[in-house]
């Protein structure tokens, strides 16, 4: 299990993220996790992409150890969050995908959908995300050093750095 009390958290959320960003901080302050909030701070209208490349890169730098991301469906923030190298960001809304994303993908950055799930349920996806340590075991920690990789290449495929595919 995860040390709540050394683990470095980051937050945020956009305008239809905001209220669920803000009963989740307060469910991990009271839990006694150390969670830093990079906004947004009310329900009026941003742009998720400026909150969640902010988030992965402070999360990218080792500035924290994981990130919460809360946009209206949590797609978008994983879609940003996913383009920054050293980030591994997926969409949680149950308990099976949020405990497998860490065990097998050492998922860093957990993306939820304010308009998609109810309070209750985010709170045991992020309980169950933040208690779940990644297995080390080999087969997973060899396919998350393909998908380094990967963003280490930028995904090309050997035509396009030959410049046959445009």
């Amino acid at each position: 299990m995860a040390d709540q009390n050394q683990l470095r958290l980051v937050i945020a959320a956009d305008h239809a993220g905001f209220p669920l960003k803000e009963h989740l901080k307060s469910y991990l302050k009271h839990n006694g996790y150390s969670v830093v909030d990079l906004g947004t701070h009310s329900e009026q209208l941003v742009d998720y992409p400026d909150l969640a490349l902010a988030l992965a890169r402070s999360v990218a730098s080792g500035e924290y150890d994981r990130g919460i991301m809360v946009c209206g469906t949590g797609i978008g923030g994983q879609i940003v969050a996913n383009k920054v190298p050293g980030v591994r960001a997926g969409v949680c809304h149950d308990t099976y995908s949020a405990r497998v994303s860490r065990a097998h993908n050492d998922l860093n950055v957990l993306c939820l959908g304010g308009r998609v799930i109810g309070p209750e349920l985010a709170l045991d996806i992020v309980a169950t995300w933040l208690a779940t340590d990644f297995s080390r075991e080999e087969r997973h920690l060899r396919r998350v050093a393909k998908i380094a990789d990967i963003e280490h290449t930028r995904g090309d495929c050997p035509q396009r750095r030959r410049g046959r595919v445009s």
